[in-house]
């Protein structure tokens, strides 16, 4: 098994929307995904509650059967619409995969 976790923090202001307003449309979207893509096998979107200087905006921890299974999770046009999204109000990210 495969865990990937992602973390995200939003520009405020981008396309009208605040960074919490970002953070719970990727929230939404992102769940959206489990059913739609099969290579999903948990997925969970966390919104932070108590910001800080150092925190991040939203966070991902899904895992998948191997790379291979996350590799095709990144490419189904589902999940790009929602990257799609991202790209335009994301300040910035880090992301971490490990076997489990």
């Amino acid at each position: 098994m495969l865990k990937h976790i992602v973390m995200w923090r939003f520009t405020d202001g981008a396309e009208g929307k605040s960074a919490r307003e970002h953070a719970l449309y990727m929230k939404e979207n992102l769940e959206a995904l489990v059913g739609v893509v099969p290579q999903i096998r948990s997925l969970e979107v966390g919104i932070c509650d108590y910001p800080s200087e150092t925190s991040y905006d939203a966070i991902l921890v899904s895992t998948f059967d191997n790379k291979e299974a996350m590799e095709q999770y990144k490419i189904h046009p589902a999940h790009v619409a929602v990257g799609e999204y991202c790209k335009k109000v994301c300040k910035s990210r880090a992301d971490i995969d490990y076997e489990i």
